[in-house]
């Protein structure tokens, strides 16, 4: 199961994460988002866990809990929607 972790510190390592859901069960990756230009943290990570008993048990225990002295969000992450093409709206006003 892929699980969102939101609403991290930016100074939260990947290792940190694994060992904090290795509590509950085998983590396969943590992988934190950062941005692409600066490549700071954008706070947020996905954490995969093979196993969907020992994920259910990690979210219910782990969000709202602090984690990095921040209160951690963390819920099954959903699939990326696809999005229709941004257009400059601005080109078309005059």
């Amino acid at each position: 199961m892929n699980i969102f972790v939101g609403n991290l510190s930016y100074s939260s390592t990947e290792q940190q994460l694994e060992e904090l859901f290795g509590r509950y069960g085998k983590v396969d990756s943590a992988r934190i988002i950062s941005d692409r230009n600066t490549r700071r943290s954008r706070g947020f990570a996905f954490v995969e866990m093979p196993d969907d008993n020992e994920a259910k048990s990690a979210i219910e225990a782990l969000n709202g809990s602090s984690f990095g002295g921040r209160e951690i969000k963390v819920n099954e992450a959903r699939p990326k929607e696809e999005f229709a093409p941004r257009r400059n709206r601005n080109r078309y006003r005059q």
